[in-house]
């Protein structure tokens, strides 16, 4: 339940506390401590959602990018230097 804690252990922790806090104190130290455990799991689970979130964004970016270069370019016709270029004909005369 608790790694390497047993039974005999914690009886020894929560005697320790009720000596040393008194019986008053320890419920409300108890709900303090329950609050923060929780708000602490509560922060390391958005901090997860986000850097997973951030990671599948930039997956996308990275599979977009890997897409779009894989495109052959566009065709472009570029006149050769043996060509001769194309002349305008009169045939009005």
């Amino acid at each position: 339940m608790f790694g390497s804690l047993g039974m005999p252990e914690l009886i020894v922790i929560f005697v320790i506390a009720l000596i040393i806090f008194g019986p008053r104190k320890l419920p409300e130290l108890g709900r303090s401590l329950g609050k923060s455990l929780a708000e602490f799991k509560k922060a390391s689970n958005e901090l997860r959602n986000t850097l997973e979130e951030e990671i599948r964004i930039d997956e996308q970016r990275t599979t977009e990018a890997a897409k779009t270069s894989a495109q052959p370019p566009a065709a472009t016709t570029v006149p050769h230097a043996e060509e001769e270029p194309l002349r305008k004909v009169d045939h009005s005369a």
